[in-house]
């Protein structure tokens, strides 16, 4: 008997070599002259005429063989993968994070499949936008966002005004330079919102799931190692085919 790891650890090997024993046997059987055979003698017609050697080609391939090395190839195949998928509809373990069990009995097909999303959740957490750290920020219930500190600055008016260079006299005008000056006018009050997250959070909630991924792992390592049976469905399954 094995662990469902030990056969994890050969099912690629097995079936990488049962595809090239097919591939190799399908092009194999394609050659004609491999499937051909031949044995010819010579009898002149008389006593005196020319002896000529028989003649003989040996089948080198034959159909029946190249059908039992496939069924070998395919049978030790479909005993892993039946052992494989046997195991895994017993292969269980307890999710537990932090001493706690959050989840019981999990299939160790479906822990393979959270392992996957989380990893996936894990980088879409990473880069969800964070709040400007320049910023005080204040939860806001009304706005239901986050809200910073009120920023006041001016608003200013260009108001036009006169300088006198020099004063009028009866002989020439008054020399006068038109300039603007910047008035204040009024006040702007700013307050900025964002529906980003405190990094704070962010942090959290990726320490959350790095801690599930690490469960998830554990118990994934747990469930590969259920001790498994082996199937041999593959003997009977070609019993049949090649009768």
């Amino acid at each position: 008997m094995a662990k469902l790891n030990q056969i994890l650890a050969v099912e690629k090997g097995v079936k990488a070599s049962s595809q090239r024993a097919v591939t190799d046997a399908y092009h194999t059987i394609q050659k004609a002259p491999l499937l051909s055979g031949l044995s010819r003698t010579y009898q002149p017609i008389d006593d005196e005429g020319e002896q000529l050697p028989p003649e003989s080609t040996r089948v080198q391939v034959k159909g029946e063989q190249v059908l039992a090395d496939v069924a070998k190839a395919l049978t030790r195949l479909f005993d892993v993968t039946a052992t494989k998928d046997w195991a895994n509809c017993a292969a269980k373990a307890n999710v537990v994070v932090d001493g706690e069990v959050l989840l019981e009995e999990v299939p160790v097909t479906f822990l393979l499949f959270l392992e996957k999303q989380l990893a996936d959740l894990h980088t879409f957490i990473a880069k969800l936008p964070t709040l400007d750290p320049a910023e005080t920020w204040t939860l806001d219930d009304n706005a239901e966002a986050w809200r910073a500190d009120a920023v006041k600055t001016t608003r200013t008016k260009k108001v036009p005004r006169n300088h006198v260079l020099a004063e009028a006299t009866d002989k020439h005008p008054a020399q006068v330079q038109v300039y603007n000056e910047d008035i204040v006018v009024g006040y702007w009050t700013k307050v900025a919102f964002s529906g980003a997250l405190p990094a704070r959070r962010v942090n959290e909630l990726l320490a959350r799931v790095q801690k599930l991924q690490d469960a998830v792992k554990y118990a994934r390592e747990e469930a590969n190692g259920h001790v498994v049976d082996d199937q041999e469905v593959g003997a009977r399954l070609f019993r049949y085919l090649l009768a």
